[in-house]
Order: structure tokens, then sequence, then C-alpha cells
């Protein structure tokens, strides 16, 4: 019974490490490991388009990972990265694009739908509070 729990439980672990994504060496610094990390969680497969290049087996997120990877043991700042990629692969690179001349709609364009849908409803209520109420509809009921 315990040669079939450990095998199992080998099994278990070498399939999990062929199902890894990311199958690259650990930074041996802690910070810049949590730095990497967070980086290639707001970076967009360019592939995938909709999957960071952290959960992205895709060839291309493979190369930005060891892109990043190595920009990070350059010593690079995080906006010196975010910068790089923008450089090279524009803002849809990012999930969250910066605030700028290029991307200022896809920050103002949510805010004005909302006023103009609380403007549209306010104008509705208002046009229905002043019809008449009809007596005979309301006595019926």
């Amino acid at each position: 019974m315990k040669k079939l729990v450990l095998m199992l439980l080998s099994i278990g672990l070498v399939s999990s490490y062929a199902w890894a994504i990311d199958t690259g060496e650990k930074f041996e610094d802690p910070e810049l490991q949590a730095r990497y990390e967070n980086i290639i969680a707001e970076v967009r497969c360019l592939k995938c388009q909709n999957q960071t290049i952290k959960d992205s087996n895709a060839f291309l997120a493979s190369d930005l990972r060891r892109e990043i990877r190595r920009l990070l043991e350059e010593g690079k700042t995080d906006d010196e990265i975010y910068d790089f990629l923008v450089a090279r692969y524009g803002d849809f690179a990012l999930y969250r694009p910066r605030a700028s001349g290029r991307t200022l709609i896809l920050w103002i364009a949510p805010m004005v739908f909302l006023l103009f849908g609380a403007f549209a409803i306010w104008r509705v209520m208002q046009r229905r509070m002043r019809l008449p109420i009809d007596d005979d509809a309301a006595e019926g009921s």
C-alpha cells in the first residue's frame, strides 16, 4: 500500500511540473521574484489576447517571460520594463494601460456612458411624472 501511495505521489509531482507554465528558475531574491510575478500578471499575451503571460503557454508568452526575467536581472525598474513592452508591442500589451493622450478614451468613456445613462433615466422619470393620472384606470384596479 505504501508503494502505491508513493508511486501516486511521485506521478502527481512529475505531472504537475509538466503542466506548469513558467518552468524557469525562481529568483534567489524573494523581492525580485515577487516583482517578476506581478509584472507577468499585468502583461497581456498578445497571441491569446485574453490571458496574462503568467497564465498562457503560448510560445510568445514564454518569450516575453524570458525577456522580462532578463530585464529584471539587468536591474531595470518595473516602469522601465513596462516602457520597453509598450514601445515594442503598444499599449495593448498591458492589462491596465497608462493614462495618456492615446488611451484617454479608455479611461473617460465608461464615465461618460454612466453619466449619459443617468441623464437618460432622469429625463424619462421627469417626463413620466408630468403625465396626467388617468382616474378611470385607477378606480378600476
